[in-house]
């Protein structure tokens, strides 16, 4: 018989929902009893042909245990009328009408069978968890609802989240909401933060917890290797009236079964985020909060979605304190102190905004979508990150130069994994070391198996790893490499026998899955390398490689500089052009080199920016001036050209006459100006030239004159003239300069009788005079001639005079001949 549950008062108007509009969505706490009384209560309704209900899990474990509930409330075993499909186990039969599945396994049905042949409803559970897969398969699922079925039932439930998006992505669902049942929950916070690691501070939190309270204590930690160093410490601080419970995803089902039901004695259960929802304790009264999960993440060092240990958001941290009050009023310690609350992000970002997004990619592309906005997505994939995603299929070979699905695309969405990984088991297959591939699958897919710094040295990283599975010094890691390995052995139906592994075997099969993670050394020894897709790293102390030619770097980690290669193996150079040989090139590169200070060309053999092979070549015509121009701009741009005086001279009187007649229309040359069109001036006369020696021999005045026309021409020759006649006859040079106005040296006797000042530019800039000394050092500037006779060259000649007594200095500069002699040769 059914126990009463909060949620039945809702039940009718739900079941009455979905039979009117065939959406809708159900918002109710957890323990109202959503995941196990909703897809009874369906069976009693009309379903088309009385098809399968498919329930959405996020977890394997409340997977399992929700469907076992089920079985037992109707006095069945698991797997006849509800039965459940996770990564590991199936368990259905022909008589199965609720079936709990795992998110992977409903998005890969949908591709197999689009119709979803013989299922009547999905049912999305703890959608606020907000997964990519869960995302995936609701858009996917409204898809064949709106074009395929229109009699398929879609509910979604959620704890926490905003439902209102939800229900506005389902075309106006009707929104049922649950009052859950509560008791008052008293929070305590630490005064300071703790600065002792995790598991050492949730074992303090625990013996105060079990000195203050009463019933049983349930404690959040992050991963397993936590829960494990927490039980550890814990076995030898708690008196033998407290059992200590564990709990999390790849616990054997009785070890689960002992987590979750009520004992003798006090008991603390020590568990992951999976027991934050959907399943149930019985006796929880406390809570002891570490205030940390694991979470997907795409992680750039490995190229594939790992978890990782983040704070948890301010919506976990209240649904965890909730666990405390299901049953009683409790208690909830939160090991942090109550500034840290005030700073936590309101909600857990979903997966779709912050992971790799190559899986999406790949599953939208064997869906048939180009544009991920045509699906109904509840936050649209980022564009950026999608565009990456699709760059790595497509040098993986899922996916065409179009965006299109390949055939070897289409048998990697089928399998269960990250695309790198179903690369490389399907190549595998062809190159007869499948098993081996699917251990290498494993530990790629699970935490590092060998603490940091340890392990053998040889010529692969991975080899190391291999050896420590099959060793077992790690017994727990191994056993988990080995339980994922065996499933990918059945999934691809290879033996489940190994050979022996070398470095170049394990080499090839990393080719497969990292493409673009193949590295040359950049320099013999030194140990730094420069990856196909451009990026520079170094081998780090954590990696026992030693420095190879050519490696698969693995993991990598980015820094603002160089990155970090953690995890590598070694391969040679025919197995990189046997493995890469879709990405390989063949091109002819004529560049600058900076460093020799010359045009060079080679024909190169590339993979990305990875040069495999190289020689020289001889460049044609077009190439070297392309690089000449390259290599100009590149350095130190139009300055660093061979500006020869007269050259620079005829820039400044261009410059002055553009700015002083501006109805002229005077070609800008400036530097950016001359820098953006420098192929048209300067380009013609570059003929034979490839170095920088040679560069340096070509006069800049005809390249430049060559920009102004004949009339334009004659203009500066007329307007801003090279020299000027002074009255004693001489032809003194006008110096023109990048900024001001021009001006005229002349030694001052030279211009006794001269009142106007010489003008340019018709007439309307004078020329600002330098009058020097017999010694030719200046006396004074200036720019009014008649005003410096009249007033100050009376104070300079009585300076002077005596100084300079062999040079003239008359009274009356007006009437004295100029001139550029001394007075016995005048």
């Amino acid at each position: 018989m059914l126990k009463p549950a909060v949620i039945d008062t809702i039940l009718p108007e739900l079941l009455a929902a979905l039979q009117k509009g065939n959406v809708a969505v159900l918002q109710a706490p957890p323990g109202a009893g959503k995941t196990t009384r909703v897809p009874l209560a369906l069976l009693d309704t009309p379903l088309p042909d009385r098809g399968r209900i498919i329930m959405l899990e996020p977890r394997r474990l409340a997977a399992v245990n929700a469907a076992r509930y089920m079985a037992q409330c109707l006095g069945e075993e698991v797997g006849k009328t509800v039965g459940y499909s996770i990564r590991f186990e199936r368990k259905v039969s022909k008589a199965t009408r609720i079936e709990v599945v795992t998110e992977g396994i409903l998005a890969r049905r949908l591709q197999s069978d689009p119709l979803l042949e013989g299922v009547a409803a999905v049912i999305f559970d703890e959608f606020h968890e907000r997964s990519l897969t869960c995302d995936l398969s609701l858009a996917l699922c409204r898809d064949v609802q709106l074009g395929l079925r229109e009699d398929l039932r879609l509910l979604v439930m959620s704890a926490t989240l905003d439902a209102g998006p939800v229900a506005s992505l389902l075309g106006g669902a009707p929104l049922i909401t649950s009052e859950g049942r509560h008791f008052p929950v008293d929070v305590r916070y630490l005064k300071t933060e703790p600065t002792t690691r995790l598991a050492e501070t949730a074992c303090a939190g625990v013996m105060k917890a079990l000195a203050e309270t009463e019933g049983d204590v349930l404690v959040f930690l992050p991963g397993a290797g936590d829960i494990r160093r927490c039980e550890s410490i814990l076995q030898g601080q708690v008196g033998s009236q407290v059992t200590i419970a564990v709990l999390y995803g790849d616990l054997p089902f009785a070890a689960q079964e002992r987590a979750i039901l009520p004992g003798e004695r006090r008991k603390v259960v020590l568990a992951t985020n999976i027991a934050e929802t959907s399943l149930t304790i019985e006796g929880v009264r406390v809570v002891v909060d570490a205030g940390y999960s694991r979470q997907l993440r795409y992680d750039p060092s490995t190229g594939l979605n790992r978890l990782v240990t983040m704070r948890i958001s301010a919506a976990s941290a209240q649904q965890r304190a909730g666990r405390a009050g299901r049953v009683a009023p409790g208690v909830c310690y939160r090991l942090w102190t109550e500034h840290t609350q005030n700073t936590l992000l309101p909600f857990t970002p979903p997966e779709i905004k912050v992971s790799d997004l190559a899986p999406l990619a790949l599953d939208l592309a064997q869906w048939g979508v180009a544009d991920p906005a045509s699906l109904s997505f509840l936050d649209e994939p980022p564009a950026a990150h999608l565009a990456e995603g699709r760059g790595l299929l497509r040098s993986l070979g899922a996916l065409d130069e179009r965006g299109a699905i390949t055939g070897l695309g289409g048998r990697m969405a089928a399998l269960p994994m990250h695309p790198r990984l179903a690369a490389m088991l399907i190549g595998s297959l062809d190159a007869g070391c499948a098993a081996l591939a699917c251990t290498l699958a494993a530990i790629l897919s699970e935490r590092d198996i060998l603490p940091r710094g340890s392990g053998s040295i040889s010529d692969s990283d991975l080899l190391d790893r291999l050896d420590a599975v099959r060793e077992r010094r790690d017994p727990q890691g191994a056993r988990t490499v080995e339980r994922l390995a065996a499933y990918f052995r059945g999934t691809l139906g290879v033996a489940d026998t190994v050979a022996h592994a070398d470095a170049a075997t394990v080499g090839r099969l990393l080719l497969m899955a990292y493409p673009d993670r193949v590295a040359r050394e950049r320099s013999p020894g030194s140990g730094r390398y420069l990856m196909a897709n451009g990026t520079g790293a170094k081998l780090s102390p954590r990696s026992n490689l030693r420095a190879q030619p050519f490696i698969v770097a693995v993991e990598v980690e980015g820094g603002a500089g160089e990155a970090d290669i953690h995890m590598a193996s070694a391969v040679s150079l025919e197995a990189v052009r046997s493995g890469c040989a879709a990405g390989i090139t063949r091109e002819r590169r004529v560049f600058w080199d900076e460093r020799e200070g010359r045009v060079v060309a080679r024909d190169e053999e590339r993979l990305g920016a990875v040069v495999l092979s190289e020689r020289a070549a001889v460049p044609e015509k077009e190439e070297v001036a392309a690089a000449l121009l390259q290599g100009i701009l590149s350095g130190a741009g139009i300055g660093g050209l061979n500006w020869s005086d007269q050259a620079a001279q005829y820039r400044n009187r261009v410059r002055f006459l553009a700015r002083a007649l501006p109805e002229e229309e005077l070609p800008d040359l400036s530097d950016e100006a001359l820098a953006a069109s420098v192929a048209q001036w300067l380009l013609p006369y570059l003929q034979g030239v490839r170095s920088l020696a040679q560069l340096a021999k070509v006069d800049l005045l005809q390249p430049l004159k060559s920009l102004l026309d004949y009339r334009q021409q004659q203009l500066v020759e007329r307007e801003a003239p090279t020299h000027l006649q002074v009255p004693s006859g001489s032809r003194i040079a006008l110096e023109y300069p990048a900024q001001g106005e021009p001006f005229l040296a002349v030694k001052l006797q030279e211009m006794f009788g001269l009142a106007e000042t010489p003008r340019l530019a018709r007439g309307r800039v004078p020329v600002v005079i330098h009058l020097l000394s017999p010694a030719r050092r200046p006396i004074q500037v200036t720019a009014d001639l008649k005003s410096f006779w009249n007033g100050a060259y009376r104070e300079v000649c009585k300076e002077l005079k005596g100084r300079y007594p062999k040079h003239p200095w008359p009274d009356d500069p007006w009437n004295a001949p100029a001139t550029r002699h001394v007075k016995k040769r005048m």
